[in-house]
């Protein structure tokens, strides 16, 4: 990694930016967050300077048009001699378009700039566009719409039909205009962190690392200061690429928030942002004080099924088994664990006037959705925001729950072997290695929400066998080891 630089920025947030004012009813329709004017004015930044003489600019969801009116008067700023700047701005919400003509009547009053509103669907003039091969733009910048798009919906087979798979209309938008683009092509887009990791966004992924090559990527360290006015809580990322582009190194930046005041840059080599190898093709953002330091411990790297483990989401899913569910147990029935009953680091069963049940009754409608009594790790599949981990990895001890099967809730993942228990020393290994820093900070490269899946956990680096019963046994010594010891332990694990 690149020595370390600060950056001081060019421009402050604006207190009050234009695009916080919009209608909420609209905005949840259209999955619609706008772009605070410092947001606009750093993405606009992100181009090269040699590269906007003739631009012929693409913005889609263009909203009130902070994003185009960034991009035209840094273009505006730079003089490009005999250079022309035309912007094709798509909007679908007949009051957002409302406000951007208005913004686009001044900007048409500038030398060598024209603009163009295309009213309705962005989705159905792109594909028009990539059906009939036209790829025109030089430049894409976009701040898309985040809704999730149904299985049978028309938007989805729209895109299946250009080839193009998307469980969101972030991840459309941005394939769209990436394939708009013509070769050599620029694309700066925020979008939400969670395409890095996870199967829904894998297609997603494999088409921008096929089509394009990643140039920089600035990460939001706070969750919910980037679009603070809209409340929302996505980790969100500033994505450049270029089309058709040899990859090479990828710039990283990080600010707390969207007043940059805090911003960092540093370079990083592309086979820490995508492991080789890797057949989920992660996108990692490696933080600066984190590193790769998993990375370098030669004592972790086995995958989990290389060492004969395995992890599942919980299959007990409460509302399909409510007959069964029972608020407190008796001989007849099967402890019900839910994340409620994992606090403080300790499994928790029964607890007494808990809103879930306790336990689930033990009958033929029920016992493959059960696994056999012993030891256990689970880890919650959902961590508040506020949770200074993100992986929560718990012990569960046979000893705390009566002889017989055990159900595991949805919302956890069950860490077993052969869809049955562990040997007590490699449970507590695996637990302990789970907790550690150096695992938490290396899933927070490729994961910026809070969900936790089985994948993102297959995708870990483990210890082997050994080595894991040895922290088991270690832990057992230990009972009272602090955090700081378990990193210590896990650290220094040879």
């Amino acid at each position: 990694m690149a020595t370390l630089a600060l950056f001081p920025v060019v421009q402050a947030a604006t207190a009050n930016a234009q695009e916080g004012k919009h209608a909420p009813t609209s905005q949840a329709a259209l999955g619609q967050f706008m772009t605070p004017d410092s947001i606009a004015e750093f993405m606009a930044a992100q181009f090269e300077p040699s590269t906007l003489e003739e631009v012929r600019l693409l913005d889609a969801g263009a909203g009130q048009g902070a994003l185009s009116r960034a991009l035209a008067a840094r273009w505006s700023a730079l003089k490009q001699p005999g250079g022309r700047l035309v912007i094709d701005a798509f909007e679908l919400d007949p009051a957002m378009i409302k406000v951007l003509r208005e913004s686009f009547d001044r900007l048409n009053q500038l030398d060598r700039v024209s603009t163009t509103i295309i009213p309705g669907d962005f989705i159905t003039n792109a594909v028009e566009r990539i059906q009939r091969n036209e790829r025109s733009y030089t430049h894409a910048i976009l701040n898309p719409p985040y809704k999730k798009i149904g299985s049978d919906s028309p938007a989805r087979r729209s895109l299946a039909s250009v080839g193009i798979e998307a469980v969101n209309l972030y991840s459309g938008f941005v394939a769209l205009a990436l394939e708009l683009l013509q070769s050599d092509g620029e694309l700066v887009a925020i979008i939400p962190r969670s395409f890095c990791n996870g199967p829904y966004y894998k297609p997603f992924r494999r088409l921008i690392l096929q089509r394009a090559a990643i140039v920089s990527i600035h990460l939001f360290a706070a969750r919910d200061k980037a679009f603070a006015g809209d409340g929302v809580l996505q980790e969100n990322v500033i994505l450049r690429l270029r089309k058709g582009a040899r990859q090479a190194d990828v710039e990283i930046s990080t600010s707390t928030d969207a007043g940059f005041a805090d911003l960092i840059r540093y370079t990083t080599p592309f086979s820490q942002i995508v492991l080789a190898g890797d057949r989920e093709q992660f996108i990692r953002i490696p933080v600066v004080e984190q590193g790769n330091k998993l990375a370098s411990l030669k004592a972790y790297r086995s995958s989990l099924s290389e060492i004969g483990l395995s992890v599942s989401t919980g299959p007990v899913v409460d509302f399909r088994l409510k007959r069964h569910l029972r608020s407190m147990p008796d001989e007849t029935d099967a402890p019900l664990l839910y994340p409620g009953h994992f606090a403080e680091g300790k499994l928790q069963w029964p607890r007494l006037g808990f809103k879930k049940a306790n336990a689930i009754a033990l009958n033929a409608d029920t016992a493959r959705w059960l696994y056999p009594h012993g030891y256990y790790v689970v880890v919650r599949r959902f961590s508040s925001k506020e949770e200074r981990r993100r992986i929560v990895a718990t012990l569960v001890d046979p000893k705390v729950l009566p002889k017989g099967p055990i159900g595991f809730e949805n919302h956890l993942n069950v860490l077993h072997r052969s869809r049955g228990p562990l040997p007590e020393d490699t449970a507590r290994g695996l637990s302990i290695y789970l907790n550690a820093r150096v695992v938490d900070d290396w899933f927070r490269q490729f994961n910026g929400h809070t969900q936790v899946n089985a994948t993102d956990l297959r995708t870990l680096p483990y210890p082997n066998i050994a080595r894991l019963t040895e922290l088991g046994r270690w832990s057992k010594a230990n009972p009272d080891a602090g955090p700081d010891e378990i990193d210590k332990k896990v650290a220094g694990l040879q």
